[in-house]
Formats: C-alpha cells, sequence, structure tokens
C-alpha cells in the first residue's frame, strides 16, 4: 500500500508539475514569459508553449486584437474664437511590441488605454485651439483628424516607444457646451416666434385686404343688380301704366268697376278678415249694388 501511495503521489506531483510547465496561447493575445520578473520571452503564435515552474518562470497575456478607446470626459475646449466646444471622439488602436509596451506603458491595456486618452485629449486640444466652429463642422475636419493621428503617433513613438499602433482617430460629436447650447436654442426659438409672428401679422394684414375688397365687389354687385331691377321695374311699370290708362281710357265705367273689384279683394285677402259697415249706404260697395250701364262698352 506504501509502495502504490507513493507511486500514486509521484504521479500526481508530476502532473502537477507538467501542468505548471504548459501553457497555451490564443490567437487573440501574446504571451509574456517572465524569469524572476524580467521578460524572457513574447510568444505571438498560438498554439501550446512550455515554460520552467513558477517561480522561475511565469507567463501573462496581451490581447493583441484592435482596441477600441472612447472619450470619456466632458470638458469642454476653446475655439480659435474662444468659444467652448464639446467633442467625442474615438481612437482605434492596437498592441504591436508586447516587450515595449510593458516597458513603457504598464502590464494590461486599461493602462495604455489611460495614457493614451490623455495624449489624445492633449492633441484635440491642441488643434481645437487653432479652428473655428465653423472649421470643426466643415470639410476641414478630417484634416483635424489627421493632425491629431500624426500627434499621437509622434507622442507614442517617441524617445521611450510604448509598442502601440493608432490605426485611427475619429471625431463622433463636436457641440456646443449646454450652456450656450441652450442660449443658442433660445435664440432660435425667438427668431422662429419673430418670423411665425411676421408671417401671421402678414396673413392677418392681407386677409383683411382680401375681405376688404371681396366685400367692395359685393356692394358694387349688389348696387349694380338693384339699379338694374329698379330700371327694369320703372319700365315695367311705366308699361303697365300705359296698357291700364289706354284700356281704362276706353271705358271709364269699367275702370271704376275693376278699381272697386281690387280694392275688395285687397281688404279680403284671408278668411279672418272683417269689415263692419252697411253696405246699403256705403259708396265702397256701391260696384255690388249697382250693375254696369246697359249701354257700356265691354273691354
Amino acid at each position: 500500500m506504501n509502495r502504490v501511495g507513493f507511486i500514486a503521489s509521484t504521479l500526481l506531483v508530476v502532473l502537477a508539475l507538467l501542468s505548471s510547465m504548459l501553457f497555451v496561447v490564443d490567437q487573440r493575445q501574446f504571451g509574456v514569459v517572465y524569469a524572476l520578473g524580467q521578460i524572457k520571452e513574447v510568444i505571438t503564435e498560438p498554439g501550446l508553449n512550455f515554460k520552467l515552474p513558477p517561480p522561475f518562470q511565469n507567463v501573462r497575456y496581451i490581447d493583441k486584437r484592435l482596441l477600441t478607446l472612447d472619450s470619456s470626459d466632458t470638458e469642454s475646449m476653446l475655439t480659435a474664437e474662444k468659444q467652448r466646444v464639446v467633442i467625442d471622439w474615438y481612437v482605434r488602436w492596437r498592441i504591436s511590441d508586447p516587450s515595449e509596451y510593458i516597458r513603457n506603458v504598464g502590464l494590461d491595456e486599461n493602462a495604455g488605454a489611460i495614457q493614451l486618452n490623455r495624449v489624445v485629449r492633449n492633441a484635440f486640444q491642441e488643434e481645437v485651439n487653432r479652428r473655428t466652429v465653423k472649421e470643426l463642422l466643415s470639410a476641414r475636419r478630417e484634416e483635424l483628424m489627421a493632425e491629431v493621428k500624426r500627434e499621437v503617433l509622434e507622442a507614442v513613438r517617441g524617445a521611450k516607444p510604448w509598442g502601440v499602433d493608432v490605426v485611427d482617430v475619429r471625431i463622433t460629436r463636436v457641440d456646443y457646451v449646454e450652456a450656450i447650447t441652450e442660449s443658442v436654442y433660445r435664440r432660435m426659438e425667438a427668431e422662429r416666434k419673430r418670423v411665425a409672428n411676421e408671417l401671421r401679422s402678414t396673413g392677418a394684414a392681407e386677409g383683411e385686404k382680401i375681405r376688404a375688397d371681396a366685400d367692395r365687389q359685393r356692394e358694387i354687385t349688389i348696387a349694380n343688380a338693384y339699379r338694374d331691377a329698379q330700371k327694369l321695374k320703372g319700365e315695367g311699370d311705366a308699361e303697365a301704366a300705359r296698357i291700364y290708362a289706354e284700356a281704362f281710357g276706353r271705358d271709364p265705367q269699367f275702370a271704376q268697376f275693376y278699381r272697386s273689384l281690387e280694392a275688395y279683394k285687397s281688404s279680403f285677402n284671408k278668411k279672418s278678415d272683417v269689415m263692419v259697415v252697411d253696405p246699403s249706404s256705403s259708396e265702397f260697395f256701391k260696384a255690388y249694388r249697382g250693375a254696369a250701364p246697359a249701354n257700356a262698352t265691354r273691354p
């Protein structure tokens, strides 16, 4: 039993030792082997690798993929005309030399992102100070991003290279600070209200003008129609009077009888009309009491 236990223990120790000596490097990472705190080897190809067991050698991994750094602060920058603007940007970068990166920057990607953020912001501040807001929003925006990228590359490739490569620098937003933005919005709103009020006033004036012209045309039309109607009515009345005069002139007694009938018709045009008179003595019913003369000529 003791021999079996010894063999089992020995196998476990050997397996543990072998597992501490073997490590796998992923295709998305660099494998950095340290020997007593110093960089012994950098493994760039993926696969199974060997090293001495701890504490003689240790291995750490660094991402070698393309990384994205987004702006994290909202501090404003001054333009050439002393306007405060806020710029959002991002940087695409990667670690190209793990040895230089570890010696001059840090042990992980976060250390590089912190230092790169500072360098990029300083570069943007310097370039924004040279340009106006109009230039930041125009075609010269591409020129600004190219200048910032150049300055950042100069910084990371200086006397102590960072071992990183900056692929691209881009601006995603340029805006005024909140106080200026609110002021601009208020001015825009006031201007739009002024224009709207002006348009409403102009429209109201034009509406009154159109209504006044329409009323004038209406009055003119009505007056002309009334004039023509009165003229036609007068002509008709004159013609009727002429016809009546001609007819009544032929037989005056018939004319008197006809006028009496018209008077009766006008006096009793409703069933409810009542007249209290003495028909035997009233001149009003004279036409009813007597007949027309025998020698009267019929019309």
